[in-house]
């Protein structure tokens, strides 16, 4: 890191040294900043050293956060959902909310997610609405002011597994489960922090002491969790036979499903991308058409300024000129003469 700063620290003084020796030569079209500037090279590198050093700041200032940092960081995996053009996998997000269910449900609430969200992604309505009412929900008051338990709709949210905050701190030795509704987006590191938390349980070091309660995570902050292993090979059984419950492909399908629920529309969003692009495309292609063939005439046309050919047309203008005036004395003339014949 040392010498990533030396080297930074090196090319900005090279740059503000090079900007202390140029010569600028002061255009005549320039603009009022540009022309402020043009003739004072001392002004150009104070600047450019002042921006350097900002930039060393916020970089430092960054790198010294990671650096003392209290966890370990976890490893990039090789996700095939994070490329521009790329999808959700709809069969890992359908096992990993099975697995959210049949694991993740009795500590993590998913709030801010509702039964319909799932129609059209990893299930269809048909599901989507058995699933909904298996759970039960508090609703009212009715007509005579009392509450009810209904069985759920597909426009009711999942439901928490505590009541309150209080309740499940009780259950869980005071740590309170947070919502995975935005988890992937909220924690930084993303997808690689989830998997490698659900994946990166080990035996703690020596001289790391845990309370009751408390298992060894290095990816967790701190190193000590509440939360226990809950992710491992066959902790659950998929439908289809060909997927192996292996640990990692649990944690990676529950990881898909979190990731999704952080972000429903992304793959509206890129197929939305897709559609300005490819518009803009042919929009652009057509502006440029119109505007060769709107401004090719007076993009093409030449003016040429020939003294001579001037002259003519000034001599043959002051002879029509000198012609049209005899014209009119003649008929002037005749009108007299015709008069004077009248009063004869």
């Amino acid at each position: 890191m040392a010498e990533k700063f030396r080297k930074l620290s090196l090319k900005l003084s090279q740059l503000a040294k090079n900007g202390f020796n140029r010569t600028f030569v002061r255009s005549r079209t320039s603009f009022p900043a540009r022309s402020y500037f043009a003739g004072r090279p001392k002004l150009w590198g104070a600047l450019g050293a002042a921006t350097g050093a900002a930039g060393l700041l916020l970089y430092a200032l960054e790198t010294s956060v990671d650096a003392s940092s209290d966890c370990v960081h976890p490893p990039h995996q090789g996700w095939n959902h994070t490329g521009l053009l790329a999808a959700l996998d709809k069969e890992s997000v359908r096992r990993g909310y099975f697995v959210y269910k049949e694991v993740c449900s009795s500590c993590h609430s998913l709030q801010y997610i509702a039964y319909r969200n799932l129609v059209g992604v990893c299930m269809t309505e048909s599901e989507a609405k058995s699933e909904a009412e298996a759970i039960t929900v508090q609703d009212g008051p009715n007509e005579e002011g009392n509450y009810f338990d209904r069985p759920g709709k597909l426009s009711d949210r999942f439901p928490s597994p505590y009541p309150n905050e209080d309740a499940a701190r009780s259950a869980n030795n005071g740590a309170y489960p947070p919502d995975l509704s935005y988890i992937v987006s909220g924690r930084k590191g993303g997808e690689d922090y989830v998997f490698a938390l659900l994946t990166g349980y080990c035996e703690p070091p020596a001289g790391f002491s845990l309370r009751d309660g408390q298992y060894f995570n290095p990816y967790f902050s701190g190193g000590a969790i509440s939360m226990g292993q809950v992710i491992d090979n066959e902790v659950v059984t998929y439908a289809d036979s060909e997927v192996a419950a292996s640990a990692a492909q649990i944690a990676k399908d529950v990881v898909t499903f979190l990731k999704w629920t952080s972000e429903p529309e992304a793959d509206e969003r890129r197929l939305l991308l897709i559609k300005v692009v490819m518009i803009s495309a042919i929009l652009a292609g057509l502006s440029y058409y119109i505007k060769r063939f709107k401004w090719s005439s007076l993009k093409s046309r030449k003016i040429f300024f020939i003294p001579e050919l001037e002259a003519q047309a000034a001599k043959e203008a002051a002879e029509v000129a000198e012609a049209c005036s005899k014209a009119k004395m003649e008929e002037c003339n005749r009108c007299e003469e015709q008069n004077m014949k009248k009063k004869e």
